[in-house]
Order: C-alpha cells, then structure tokens, then sequence
C-alpha cells in the first residue's frame, strides 16, 4: 500500500465517505476522511495527500473556500463534488482551483476513472524536468523576461510583481505565462497553448485554457474583466500583448 494513491475525501454525509471509502480501498487506493475543513486541513498537514475529493457543500466553509485555500499553499490535484447540475458551479469550481468535478449522484467507477485520470496528469507534470516545460528559441536558459514592468526568471520559476513582490503561481499559470511571454504578439489558439506549455494533460474539458488563462489574469493584470496583458481574440485565442525585453 505504499505506493498507493491516497484520496482525501472531504464530505459532511458519513454515509458517502463510508461507501467511497470502502469501494476505493477495494481498488487498492489509500484513503483519509474529513467531515469538515478544519479536519480536511489537518490531515493535509500530517499526511501526504496524492488527491482531495472535495465536497461543494460543507458546514461552514464551502468547498470553494476549501479549493482556494488548499491551492494558496499547494497543487494537490483537487476534484470537487457537487449536488448542483448547474453549468456555473463547475465552472466556478475549476476558478477556485479544481483540477475537475464530478455531479451527485454519481458512480463510483466514474469517481475512481475521474481520480485515476486526474492522479496521472498530475504525475506526468511532476515527471517533466522544468526546463523542457516551453520552447525556448526566443530565450535563453536561466534568462529573465521583463513586460510592462514584471519580471519572469524562466529558469527559477520566479514571478515578481512591479513593486518587486513574489506572484506564487501554480504550476500550470507558469507554463502559460512562460508561454505567453515567449511568443508576445502572437495570436494563440488553446489547442497550440496547451501544446507549447505541455497543457494537453491539463483537463478533460475545452475551456481548460480559458480557466487557466482567467486564473493568471487575477494575478498579473490591474483589471482582470479588463486586461491589457493577455487579450482574447475572439474565435481564434489568446493574445500576449506586453512587449517582452530581457532583464
């Protein structure tokens, strides 16, 4: 069981953990269980979690709340749960840090392919050695890019804001931006933005890019419902339009 995936599913329904708990097991996967976010967050802290099954509806703090706070301090991959068939509560969820969702009710071998497919892009991300993640024909090893008073340092993943502050971002807004950065003034469809930053294995959903590229817009532009960085175009992609000089 050591090499086991082990599943933290956070759910205030016993009922649901219970039966969860029992089929994932059978299938050889580890699991924890938390009822609640304080539970949820101390079991992140004294075990090592490959993944959280994360419920939308929590007493107290939500599961969207939980997402958030799970991804400030790290890129555990994140499924969320929800009873609501809603279009926006998926998509609300995937902006709060969700690597993808699942609906109640739902099967558990659909829980288990989801968790399955979620564990092996995550670990086929931590297997790529960082400086092969982009194309660099435009820039150097180790190099700095600077736009419209940011700095990027491709090769230790560091993001300072113009008042010199660290950005913390997630693996996947860093190859985007890196991306980006790398060819400014090109439109980009998703499909060529996933295969330059080696997104492919991101999702399983179409607008993957589009939730990504609003994750980065939070961080990176004044106005994120206005952005001036990175420009939709529409029909065709995205747009870096910040000119890029090294620094």
């Amino acid at each position: 069981m050591s090499d086991a995936l082990h599943v933290l599913v956070v759910d205030d329904e016993p009922r649901i953990r219970t039966m969860v708990r029992r089929y994932l097991v059978e299938e050889g996967l580890k699991v924890s269980e938390a009822a609640d976010g304080a539970a949820m967050r101390l079991i992140l802290e004294q075990e090592r979690i490959d993944i959280v099954l994360l419920d939308l509806v929590l007493p107290g703090e939500d599961g969207l709340s939980l997402a958030r706070d799970i991804r400030r301090q790290s890129d555990v991959p994140i499924i969320m749960v929800t009873g609501k068939g809603d279009l926006i509560d998926r998509v609300v969820g995937l902006e709060a840090g969700a690597d993808d969702y699942i609906a109640k009710p739902f099967h558990l071998r659909e829980v288990l392919a989801r968790i399955r497919t979620v564990s092996r892009r995550a670990r086929s991300r931590a297997a790529e050695p960082p400086a092969a993640a982009a194309p660099a024909a435009e820039s150097g090893p180790g190099q700095t890019l600077g736009f419209d008073g940011w700095r990027l340092d491709l090769d230790r993943r560091d993001l300072r804001a113009p008042d010199d502050t660290t950005v913390a971002l997630t693996s996947a807004e860093f190859e985007l931006l890196r991306t980006l950065v790398l060819h400014p003034g090109r439109v980009l469809s998703r499909d060529q933005l996933m295969d330059l930053a080696k997104g492919r294995d991101w999702a399983a959903y179409d607008r993957t890019v589009d939730t990504q590229v609003m994750r980065l817009r939070k961080k990176i532009e004044a106005d994120p419902a206005n952005p001036t960085l990175i420009k939709t175009v529409r029909g065709a992609g995205y747009l870096f339009a910040a000119t890029v000089r090294p620094v």
